[in-house]
């Protein structure tokens, strides 16, 4: 803490990092590295720097974060500047369901299925209907059943009837 209240004096943006720390700092104390992964990856940082003597753990065990800077010998800047694949992160807790900007965020992604037989159709018309009425979707359910019926040759009852 000393360390923090004398960089925090003298730093050029003093008065936005006092701020900064005063509002969102914290000192967070773990029993374990196994605590400190799940507090980490509660937290979802967008930057996260280890050092510690195992920082291959914290890479094999972290989840959620936008980069992770292992080792004293790796720093944040090192990462923004010059080694890291970008320093565009997500921040806020982002990290629990998205990584940093890179090329493939800028690239369209499409998918497509194709079933390509009657029985395949038929097979998978009936699990669908099945789920989709547990679910109460009993739209997406006719729309199972119209298969059964056609490539399946079943009666089977509206998507809405049990």
């Amino acid at each position: 803490m000393r360390e923090v209240e004398r960089l925090l004096a003298i730093l050029p943006a003093a008065a936005v990092a006092s701020r900064s720390w005063a509002d969102y700092g914290e000192v967070i104390v773990c029993e374990s590295d196994a605590e400190m992964v799940d507090v980490a990856n509660e937290i979802a940082s967008e930057h996260v720097q280890v050092m510690t003597r195992d920082p291959d753990y914290f890479l094999e065990h972290m989840t959620n974060f936008g980069a992770l800077f292992l080792g004293a010998r790796t720093n944040v800047a090192y990462g923004d500047k010059v080694i890291g694949t970008n320093h565009t992160l997500p921040t806020r807790g982002a990290p629990r369901f998205t990584g940093g900007l890179w090329v493939g965020k800028f690239l369209k992604t499409v998918t497509y299925q194709r079933v390509l037989t009657d029985e395949a159709s038929a097979m998978l018309g009936e699990h669908c209907s099945r789920l989709c009425r547990l679910e109460g979707f009993a739209g997406h359910g006719e729309q199972a059943n119209i298969r059964v019926r056609r490539y399946g040759r079943k009666n089977v009852p509206y998507a809405g009837t049990p």
